[in-house]
């Protein structure tokens, strides 16, 4: 019996992360963030002094990085080590968005992003899940919210680990980081024609919550008994 995946895309700031961890716990599904996934063979890369623009190199670090989730919990471990905290600093952040860009070590991605949904039930969160790493979901749906509203939230997000960066800063970050997203060639930022759209701006995470359960009950057996 094939398993259940629950597609969620969408750009910084969107609510992803939270959305997904909230699905994952009320279902018994694993959580999977997938720019995790890129944060973990940045730091390798960092970690192994190696060149972030050697192509070559960042991609055979992605094919032989062993990544895993541990069910129940936002916990990834690379290579048997729990990175969940250093994959989180700015200098591994920056790196991430650099190294995600090259095809080869995306596709690698994607293979392993695949495996993961073929061994069990996951809520799978990234910026090309519907549209290039499972096309086929039963689920989708692309989470949006409008530029000031994700900026509020990047800021209070920051604020609560204790940064203060300026508003203007974040802002111009993520700007430019939409325009890396939408504007690569390969597996650029697009809602996938079949995913249900989210504008989360004036909802609740619970009324977020809530219309994705609805449609895991509509479309799924699994979901036919999620209160």
């Amino acid at each position: 019996m094939s398993h259940v995946v629950i597609a969620i895309d969408g750009p910084a700031g969107a609510g992803k992360s939270t959305i997904a961890k909230r699905l994952a716990a009320r279902l018994g599904f694993i959580y999977i963030d997938t720019g995790a996934m890129y944060r973990a063979v940045a730091l390798w890369g960092i970690r192994t002094g190696a060149d972030l623009g050697d192509m070559h190199r960042m991609e055979q670090l992605a094919s032989e990085a062993q990544i895993e989730f541990a069910p129940g919990t936002s916990t990834i471990l690379l290579n048997g080590e729990d990175v969940s905290l250093p994959i989180r600093t700015q200098e591994v952040s920056n790196a991430a968005s650099r190294i995600a860009v090259i095809p080869g070590l995306r596709r690698s991605m994607v293979e392993k992003q695949r495996e993961m949904g073929a061994r069990a039930n996951v809520v799978m969160e990234g910026r090309d899940i519907g549209t290039v790493v499972f096309p086929d979901a039963a689920i989708k749906v692309f989470l949006d919210a409008r530029p000031a509203e994700r900026v509020r939230r990047r800021v209070e997000e920051l604020g609560e680990k204790g940064a203060a960066p300026p508003v203007e800063a974040i802002s111009t970050q993520m700007a430019e980081r939409d325009q890396r997203d939408r504007g690569r060639a390969d597996s650029p930022l697009l809602q996938a024609p079949d995913a249900v759209y989210l504008d989360t701006t004036n909802l609740s995470i619970d009324q977020v919550e809530e219309e994705i359960l609805k449609l895991v009950r509509d479309r799924t057996a699994d979901g036919k008994d999620v209160t």
